[in-house]
Formats: structure tokens, C-alpha cells, sequence
């Protein structure tokens, strides 16, 4: 059984998300590494160092530069459509690309992998999280995201391990082109990498306010983040949003804030390692998944923990 993972990377350097892919793909075989970019040598110098992996290939093209899912997909399906499992990263460029991929080699997609049982075997959160859904495959072709918060990262030793290799042609995309983008700039950690997370809800109660839990996350040197509820209110950008609907997280310390804990939140952060919790109503469900609950009234407690931070 060959397995390759499709590299998540920003041009530059490699995204940690596809360490825990290759981790999870080692436990399925043989795994070569794939990357599409504008310019690859970086990242290969990266990539060579990771322990068990066969082969790097790689294709520069200037149309990788801003990685349209279309020209992905379609370069993966003509060149490597020989492979039993396709692994990308659970991000949103692994969920663009993935089930178009899926629908080129007319298969089934298996998203937002958790566990993998063997190799035809593999577990899967549904219902917010709520119940794991084991799914059994008879694909020819397994087209897999995976979450990377429930993998360990792969390893990476000294010596140059992966051999690499340029391969194929790019079919030209006529469907799609890129105009333009406009991205948050942030001198915070990245908020699906962070080792802490701070993160408001609803309970703060203006875009002002949020302000007391970026004195705290800067003292922390933490990540910020928030609930839905927050963000459809128009208290911060959505790119902070945590949840079913936003960023999966699971740094070493997630402290929720005015957040009541409803379930759509809970699937995006219950995988924390240690989870604080400040709300004012004792009986609010966050307090049932956190290691230490606060309640007390925001307003006062953060800046008190703020101020001993001193």
C-alpha cells in the first residue's frame, strides 16, 4: 500500500499541521511527501530531515503560488492516482482540495480523521463531537483529511532521510484564477499552533472589552481566540473564531473566557491538554469539560490574574 501526503505549507515554510498528517500516515505504510509550490527548496529542507518517509516529490509552478484547489487536484489526479490513501491536513487548503480531488478519481472522501484503526479502518467525530463514527472503507482510493490536534508530530532527525524528486506537468486550469487576498497580519502566535489560547465569548460584551483579554494573552505570549457568538456579534475577526465552524485547537493551555461552552464550541477545543474556564454562572457547561473553573465576574478576575502576571 503506497500513501502520500500533500504538503501544507505557505510558500515559504512548512505549516506544523502536515507533521501530525505524516505521523498518521506512517501508520498506514509507505509514505511519500508531495509539493506544489512556486518554490520548494525551503520546505524540502525542511521535509528531508523527517524520519520514515521514501520520497519528496515536488513541482514548481508559478500557478502553485497561491495553491487554487482546482490546479491541486488536478495535477494530483493525473499524477499519483496509482496510490492507495491521499492524506491531507483537516486545514481549510487540505478541505479545498480534498473533495475535489475525491470527485476527479470518483471516490469517497473520509474527512477529519481522528484515529486510525488499520488500514482500511478509520474513526471520526460527528454530532459536534458529541458521538466518534468508525468508518470501514472499501475505496480504491482513500482521499483522507486529518485533524492534527489528535496526532503527535512525526519525528525529524539530523540526517537527510527523504530523496527528492521532481515530477509531472500541470494541466492548465481555465475554470478558476486568483485575484487577490487579504490576510490578517498578527505579531501572536498562530492561533491552530499556539501553545496557549486565550479566548472570549458573548460575556464580554463589546469589541472594547476584549481588549482585557489581550493584555492578558500578551503577558501570556498566547494566541487569541473566541466563540461564535462573539464573532457574529462583531467583536473580533472571524480568523479567531474556535469551534465546529472555525479553528480546531489543542494547545497545552486554552483559558475561555465569558464563554458558556456550548457544544459547537466544545468540538473545537475539548482536546486542550489543560482547559481554564472564567464565567460568572456556575452551572455554565464549560465548567464540565475544564480543569479549573472560575466563577466570578470577568471584569474582575482577569485583571487580577493579569496583574500578578507582573
Amino acid at each position: 500500500m503506497k500513501t502520500l501526503v500533500v504538503v501544507d505549507h505557505n510558500n515559504n515554510k512548512l505549516e506544523k499541521s502536515t507533521l501530525n498528517t505524516i505521523k498518521a500516515a506512517l501508520k498506514l505504510g509507505n509514505v511519500d511527501l508531495l509539493v506544489l509550490s512556486d518554490s520548494c527548496r525551503d520546505i524540502c529542507n525542511e521535509l528531508i530531515h523527517i524520519k520514515n518517509i521514501n520520497n519528496i516529490f515536488t513541482n514548481e509552478n508559478d500557478a502553485f503560488k497561491n495553491q487554487l484547489a482546482e490546479d491541486s487536484a488536478n495535477f494530483i489526479a493525473e499524477n499519483f492516482k496509482d496510490y492507495t490513501n491521499i492524506l491531507f491536513s483537516n486545514t481549510s487548503n487540505g478541505k479545498n482540495i480534498a473533495p475535489r480531488l475525491a470527485g476527479l478519481l470518483d471516490t469517497m472522501i473520509i474527512p477529519d480523521v481522528i484515529e486510525i484503526v488499520d488500514k482500511q479502518t478509520f474513526k471520526r467525530p460527528i454530532y459536534a463531537g458529541n458521538a466518534i463514527a468508525t468508518c470501514k472503507s472499501k475505496n480504491k482510493i482513500n482521499i483522507i483529511t486529518i485533524r492534527s490536534t489528535a496526532f503527535e508530530e512525526a519525528e525529524i532527525g539530523n540526517e537527510n532521510v527523504g530523496k527528492i524528486q521532481e515530477i509531472g506537468s500541470l494541466t492548465t486550469n481555465n475554470q478558476t484564477k486568483y485575484l487577490n487576498s487579504e490576510l490578517t497580519k498578527s505579531e501572536r502566535p498562530e492561533l491552530t499552533s499556539a501553545d496557549i489560547v486565550v479566548s472570549g465569548g458573548r460575556g464580554l460584551g463589546s469589541a472594547e472589552n476584549f481588549q482585557i483579554l489581550e493584555k492578558l494573552a500578551d503577558k501570556l505570549g498566547a494566541a487569541m481566540g473566541a466563540s461564535r457568538a462573539a464573532v457574529d456579534a462583531g467583536y473580533v475577526p472571524n480568523d479567531w473564531q474556535v469551534g465546529q465552524t472555525g479553528k480546531i485547537v489543542a494547545p497545552n493551555l486554552y483559558i475561555a473566557v465569558g464563554i458558556s461552552g456550548a457544544i459547537q464550541h466544545l468540538a473545537g477545543m475539548k482536546d486542550s491538554k489543560v482547559i481554564i474556564g472564567i464565567n460568572k454562572d456556575d452551572e455554565a457547561p464549560i465548567f464540565s469539560i475544564s480543569d479549573y473553573g472560575l466563577a466570578e465576574d470577568l471584569f474582575k478576575a482577569v485583571p487580577e490574574m493579569e496583574s500578578k502576571l507582573n
